[in-house]
């Protein structure tokens, strides 16, 4: 059997039976499915008790507007009394009204003994505005101006569609291309984060350990590093697609048993349809945004996609790992590392930020740098590719990707030959240069 092959098998095997693979490989999508499922049980948990509000309108126009409701029971009081600030007393706020609000806006306050909730707030601001609004523009005498402004301000929305090549017309969205680009962008990241430093790490152990002295004896350096490289990539593979499994599984169980909760119980509290609003017309719009979203994503070029996120997975993994590789044949402790792998950590942030930037405009100036940049391309690149990128900009991106991995290959080839034999000492970058040029 080659050699590399047995190196790989024996990477592969050693850390897929450790415990600790097993152990976060189970319980990762646990709590990933926990950490977005358990909010939205602890949402629908409501406070049962009812807080009392006092309203001290001095006016004597804004009182009648506060109803009662669910969680405050608003009770109305001529003046702001002492023992509203007492720890005893049960009134939750005091609110305060001095002024015609129409001329001053700040004639209104809300008083507390703590931070005053969000949602009262909120609710007291709606009430008020909404009187606030009727009193100005009764003030200009003009009949039916009311309904006049509501069908101005009505929502409005421009529709994008995207000719295809043979002419034809496809629903998009940016929002949706954006959306699908950063997460294939987030898992060439975390892959890279995580597999990258695993390799490293096996390395420093191996090499802290004296096994290298061994292994070396019969299996070439090269051999031994890409047989921890791509060893590693399969255990990345082998956890990335179990997690895929496994979410699937949760989430598909947890859509069954809590979405038609969640719906049935907007319907029954109205959540749906706000008060003067038809619940008919919402469900309708709100079907036909699902609807565009939908169409929006099926518009996306997958298969394209799909195939460059494999290309610049691989790519981009390469060009790290090696890197990781090298890092961590030439050092013997993590703090030595520091100071190695701090480049790459920056680039690897950069290439985020530069993301998140060429999103705005996956065009310009700084997307299409990004994209050429080998230690930012892999990131950069799947951001625009839902936009449509010119086929020669994708392929000059993965030749030059490729060029560089091969040749970081080549040098971190060169310095694990002589690091993973070098103990004791520190290496510089001056050091690791002369490790290069040796034959």
């Amino acid at each position: 059997m080659n050699k590399t092959l047995i190196i790989i098998l024996r990477e592969y095997t050693t850390r897929v039976s450790k415990k600790s693979f097993i152990l976060l490989t189970l319980l990762m999508p646990v709590l990933f499915a926990a950490l977005i499922v358990v909010p939205i049980f602890l949402g629908k948990i409501e406070d049962d008790e009812q807080k009392k509000v006092v309203v001290v309108d001095r006016t004597g126009k804004y009182l009648p507007l506060f109803k009662t409701n669910e969680k405050y029971l608003y009770v109305p009081d001529s003046e702001v009394r002492a023992d509203y600030k007492s720890d005893d007393t049960d009134v939750e706020a005091v609110v305060l009204i001095t002024g015609n609000l129409a001329n001053n806006p700040n004639a209104a306050t809300i008083y507390g003994r703590k931070e005053i909730q969000t949602d009262l707030r909120s609710s007291v601001e709606e009430v008020l505005a909404s009187q606030i609004r009727k009193e100005k523009l009764s003030a200009y005498d003009v009949p039916g101006l009311d309904d006049i402004i509501a069908d101005v301000e009505k929502d409005f929305s421009v529709t994008t569609v995207k000719w295809s090549k043979d002419g034809g017309e496809n629903f998009s969205s940016s929002d949706i291309a954006v959306a699908a680009g950063f997460l294939f962008t987030f898992l060439i990241y975390m892959f890279v984060m995580a597999y990258g430093g695993m390799v490293m790490q096996s390395v420093m152990e191996e090499k802290t350990n004296r096994i290298m002295e061994i292994m070396v004896s019969s299996v070439k350096p090269f051999q031994l590093m890409m047989g921890k490289i791509v060893g590693v990539a399969l255990v990345g593979f082998t956890q990335i697609a179990i997690w895929g499994v496994l979410l699937l599984g949760i989430f598909t169980i947890v859509g069954q048993v809590l979405m038609p909760e969640l719906g049935a119980e907007a319907v029954s509290s109205g959540a749906i349809a706000p008060m003067g609003v038809d619940s008919a017309a919402i469900a309708q719009a709100s079907e036909g945004s699902q609807n565009e979203m939908w169409v929006a994503l099926m518009n996306l070029p997958f298969l394209e996609m799909g195939i460059m996120f494999l290309l610049y997975f691989i790519g981009g993994y390469l060009l790290f790992a090696s890197f990781f590789a090298a890092v961590g044949a030439s050092v013997n402790s993590q703090e030595d590392s520091s100071q190695f792998t701090m480049p790459v950590i920056i680039f690897l942030i950069f290439g985020m930020y530069a993301a998140m930037g060429s999103a705005q405009n996956t065009d310009g100036p700084l997307a299409f740098w990004a994209s050429m940049i080998p230690f930012t391309s892999p990131i950069v690149m799947m951001v625009r590719i839902p936009f449509t990128v010119p086929l020669w900009q994708e392929l000059l991106s993965l030749a030059i990707l490729y060029g560089t991995a091969l040749s970081m290959v080549w040098v971190a080839a060169k310095i694990y030959r002589v690091g993973i034999l070098m103990y004791g000492k520190k290496p510089t970058v001056r050091e690791m240069m002369k490790w290069i040029r040796y034959k």
